[in-house]
């Protein structure tokens, strides 16, 4: 491991010439006192000599020229050895202005400042070196790129605090790993360091790291706090990672300014008259706002606290005061959630475009999709299923025709029967709609289950897997049921629409055979009937 910075030495091939204390002028040997009264003067001025060729002056720090030495020889041992180091440069944003408002001396002292402050951040171990100008370099030996992170964002914030905003740091750093030259390391770091400058003052960028970086563009995050002093450290916070934050007092005024375009909510737990918990829980029973990620921040440390926001729905929580590190961290991997979930949803209208679109090639089935989807949904409710079941109910009922798009019109609309190749261009849809909808299963879950298997059978002579029993989920059993109803009530090219007691009577009929879940057929009779009851009253 490479010694202090304070006890590295060049390898110098020969003395340097030094200023000693003149000899007397006579031609006398010296004595062993005189000797002795020398040797300190003569170390100190040797090694001020020596460290100047390799020490920037004003700082103390590394210069440019010799940190690049180390840095070389860094490399080789990692290259020979596979002892990993991380690679830091810190632009020092702000120390012109500082100069012009405090006078040339002051800027001077707070560059020394500022090497000091880097000088304390790292261990002994680590090398610093004043790059170039206002720029710095450390070298962080043994350090994985995560690691090295969290040293250089606690040094970033040290200095900043110490100017209070005045003088603000962007950090780049790359890991030694995949580095064959010290020239390719230094290309990574300026890199990474050039992407941080773009992302705003006080920014972080890692080169070559795996986690998600904040996307593009300018973002809107709701920031929810009843003290007007931490809503704004919050939005300090916030300001590098691209985001413009939009301040709100308590829980009702949160829902009231929650919009389509918010794309994060950072919300205080603890206010009066809602407090974050049930603002919480309201946002995410709305299927407009559900999707937007929220952060839930308490000075409540105990595991109550934690339990109550999981079961409000947050997606993350942390505890007041906010580390910077954290924040940073948390927010960036909720905002580039949230934006793969805004390409989902914007797939998903695709889709439901699509759905749209097979019930256009049939003048018949026009409205079939909604209809089945809003009866699955309440036959749902009715039978106490969970609310992502009954979302699968919702999504499902409207994608589970998908597949007849590419089904010819010919077939679909044919009043006559089928030949076996048509019947089996039919059962082929579930299938075709399943293979549409697969790239959202992520999100889509028991609603692919819904497409694929609305057809299936209790007694396993359903289509397209010939499932049986309990191998049906419930909510395929459920949209079964759902989408033969509307179709037996339904005008047809082949036959006209049954009346509802008729077709109630044909779905108990395919029950009693074991074709279809009675518990499901029970619970349609009973929809059916209560919305004719309300009907005569009204």
């Amino acid at each position: 491991m490479v010694p202090a910075a304070q006890t590295i030495r060049p390898p110098f091939s020969h003395p340097l010439p030094l200023k000693s204390r003149p000899l007397p002028a006579e031609n006398k040997e010296v004595n062993d006192t005189e000797k002795a009264s020398l040797l300190p003067e003569v170390e100190e001025e040797y090694e001020k000599q020596t460290e100047s060729l390799f020490t920037d002056s004003l700082t103390g720090l590394y210069n440019h020229g010799f940190f690049l030495e180390l840095l070389g020889r860094e490399l080789k041992r990692f290259l020979r050895y596979a002892v990993p180091f991380s690679l830091a440069f810190l632009d020092i944003d702000g120390l012109g202005r500082y100069n012009r408002r405090h006078g040339s001396i002051q800027g001077d002292r707070a560059l020394k400042e500022v090497a000091a402050i880097i000088r304390d951040g790292v261990r002994g171990s680590d090398l610093a070196a004043r790059y170039l100008g206002d720029m710095f370099a450390v070298l962080l030996l043994g350090t994985s790129i995560g690691d090295a992170e969290a040293v250089v964002r606690r040094i970033g914030t040290a200095i900043e605090s110490r100017f209070e905003g005045e003088v603000t740091v962007c950090i780049g750093c790359a890991s030694s790993e995949k580095v064959l030259d010290k020239d390719e390391l230094v290309r990574r770091t300026r890199g990474a360091l050039t992407h941080a400058k773009a992302n705003g003052k006080g920014s972080v960028c890692l080169a070559g790291s795996d986690r998600p970086p904040v996307p593009e563009g300018r973002f809107r995050v709701l920031v929810v706090d009843d003290e007007p002093v931490n809503a704004q450290i919050l939005k300090a916070m916030l300001k590098p990672l691209n985001c413009d934050s939009v301040i709100v007092g308590n829980g009702e005024e949160a829902l009231q300014a929650l919009s389509a375009d918010i794309d994060l909510v950072l919300l205080d737990a603890m206010m009066p008259r809602m407090d974050g918990f049930e603002a919480c829980r309201r946002l995410k029973s709305n299927p407009a706002t559900r999707i937007v990620p929220v952060i839930m921040i308490t000075a409540l440390g105990d595991t109550d606290s934690r339990v109550r926001a999981i079961e409000a729905g947050a997606d993350d929580f942390i505890t007041k005061p906010p580390d910077r590190v954290e924040l940073s961290a948390r927010v960036r991997a909720l905002i580039h959630t949230k934006r793969l979930n805004d390409s989902l949803v914007s797939i998903e209208s695709v889709l439901f475009s699509l759905a749209s679109a097979v019930e256009a090639k049939d003048a018949y089935t026009e409205g079939h999709v909604r209809r089945v989807s809003s009866l699955a949904v309440n036959m749902g409710r009715a039978m106490d299923l969970s609310p992502s079941d009954i979302d699968a109910l919702r999504v499902g009922g409207i994608l589970h025709d998908i597949g007849k798009i590419g089904i010819p019109d010919s077939v679909l609309n044919k009043a006559g029967s089928l030949s076996p190749e048509e019947a089996e261009a039919i059962r082929s849809h579930p299938i075709i709609g399943c293979r549409m909808a697969e790239p959202l299963a992520p999100t889509l879950k028991g609603a692919l289950d819904v497409i694929r298997h609305h057809h299936e059978k209790l007694d396993g002579s359903g289509y397209p897997d010939g499932l049986k029993g309990a191998d049906i989920s419930s909510v395929a059993r459920i949209m079964a049921v759902a989408d033969i109803y509307d179709a037996l009530v339904t005008d047809r090219p082949y036959r006209r629409g049954m009346a509802k007691e008729e077709a109630l009577a044909t779905i108990r009929r395919e029950t009693d055979r074991g074709l279809l879940d009675g518990c499901a057929a029970s619970c349609l009779a009973a929809l059916v009937r209560s919305e004719d009851e309300r009907a005569d009253l009204a």
